[in-house]
């Protein structure tokens, strides 16, 4: 595939063999994010894992610091005095048995769900629908919960969820390049740190294997990884 006047500009100075400090590769991703919108910051880990085995799973949720730069939709299952919560709280979709129903009919117009634990029984008949999505509630990342209040503000405070695919790579948005440097740092090394915390029992040898940053529309950085965990 050809590369354009931008895509070339945006690749000047960057060694794609070298490893840089987190610090550097920030510098050099913003300044290489030069798109007419305000490009996402993007994390990618290649883990040594095997995810197909039961005990070698990476799934977590980590709250960045400075955000996501992107406005969640939240849906909540919930009824009475938690919906209430919900909706003061600043949800953007609450509801019970009627939202099951949308959901089921295929209206799914949100990217984070929360469920209360009496509102499970409703919420499991969806798995087939949200599994595939990623967004089926889970008390091990707090998407089931009675402090439903607390929950979606994190949600929309800029709370990210992770998960180790097939192959054992681990991606996600940590920013915008409208960000000032030090807070993509931030934002880089709190989810760097959260999957590094998140090491399975089953993990062998060398955990991670390898860190790229990244914008939208730019090339990769490869990030020297004791620049993030020390």
């Amino acid at each position: 595939m050809a590369i354009g006047k931008r895509g070339k500009k945006a690749r000047q100075g960057i060694d794609r063999n070298a490893f840089y400090n987190v610090e550097k590769a920030v510098e050099m991703i913003k300044t290489g994010a030069t798109a007419k919108f305000d490009e996402t910051i993007e994390v990618a880990m290649n883990l040594g894992i095997d995810p197909r085995q039961s005990d070698q799973n990476v799934r977590g949720v980590v709250q960045l610091p400075h955000g996501t730069g992107k406005s969640l939709r939240v849906a909540v299952f919930a009824k009475g005095d938690k919906a209430k919560q919900a909706n003061d709280a600043g949800a953007d979709v609450v509801g019970d048995a009627d939202l099951a129903e949308k959901v089921q009919a295929g209206q799914i117009d949100f990217d984070r769900c929360i469920a209360t634990p009496d509102m499970m029984a409703v919420v499991g008949r969806l798995g087939k629908v949200l599994g595939p999505r990623g967004l089926m509630p889970n008390p091990k990342l707090g998407t089931v919960t009675n402090d439903i209040a607390e929950a979606v503000k994190a949600a929309k405070g800029g709370q990210v969820e992770f998960r180790a695919e097939k192959a054992g790579l681990v991606h996600a948005g940590v920013g915008k390049a409208s960000f000032t440097k030090e807070a993509l740092i931030d934002n880089v090394k709190a989810f760097i740190g959260a999957v590094a915390k998140a090491k399975p029992s089953g993990a062998k040898g060398s955990y991670i294997k390898k860190v790229s940053l990244s914008s939208t529309m730019g090339p990769g950085v490869k990030l020297e990884i004791a620049s993030v965990l020390g």
